[in-house]
C-alpha cells in the first residue's frame, strides 16, 4: 500500500478589505448579483461574478427549477456565458457569494463537485489558475486555483483510447 497526502492552500481573510481592489470589486458584483438569482424552493441565493483577462466582468446567478437536475449553479451560468462569448480569453478570478433569507452566510459556501469539474476544465482548457474568492460576511477565503478544489480529477486523460 502506498498513503498519498494531498494538502489544499487556502487563505482566510476576515474582511473583504483586505482583498486586492479589484478582488472586492467582484466579491461586490458576487454580492449584488444574488438579487437575480432564481431559487424559489431552496432560498439559498448564489452570484458568482468573474473576470477574464481582458479586464471583461461576467456574473451569473443560480437558476432552480421545479425539476430539480434542470437548475443550474452561479459558478457554471457564469463560466459558460463566459466561455461562449469569450472562446479565446481566460478566465482571472471567480468570486462566488451566498445569500438566505437571513442575508448573507457568515461563512463562505464552496462550489459543489460539478462547479469543481467545470473551473477544473476552464483552468485546463486555457492552461492557466483560476483563482476563486469564496465571500462570507465574516469570513473570506481565496484558493489560488481550481485544482486545489478538485486535487483528484477526472480529465482528458480518461477518454483517450488504450
Amino acid at each position: 500500500m502506498i498513503e498519498k497526502t494531498i494538502i489544499t492552500t487556502v487563505y482566510e481573510y476576515n474582511s473583504v478589505a483586505e482583498l486586492e481592489k479589484e478582488d472586492q470589486e467582484l466579491v461586490k458584483k458576487a454580492k449584488e448579483i444574488t438579487h437575480n438569482s432564481y431559487a424559489p424552493y431552496s432560498h439559498f441565493h448564489v452570484g458568482a461574478a468573474l473576470i477574464l483577462e481582458n479586464g471583461k466582468i461576467i456574473t451569473g446567478t443560480n437558476q432552480e427549477n421545479a425539476a430539480y437536475p434542470s437548475g443550474l449553479c452561479a459558478e457554471r451560468v457564469a463560466i459558460f456565458w463566459a466561455n461562449s462569448q469569450y472562446p479565446d480569453i481566460a478566465v482571472k478570478t471567480i468570486a462566488i457569494a451566498v445569500k438566505t433569507n437571513t442575508g448573507f452566510l457568515k461563512s463562505p459556501a464552496p462550489p459543489c463537485g460539478s462547479c469543481r469539474q467545470v473551473l477544473l476544465e476552464t483552468e485546463t482548457r486555457f492552461k492557466t489558475p483560476i483563482k476563486i474568492i469564496l465571500a462570507g460576511n465574516e469570513k473570506i477565503q481565496l484558493i489560488k486555483n481550481a485544482k486545489s478544489l478538485l486535487p483528484i480529477n477526472f480529465d482528458e486523460n480518461f477518454l483517450k483510447k488504450a
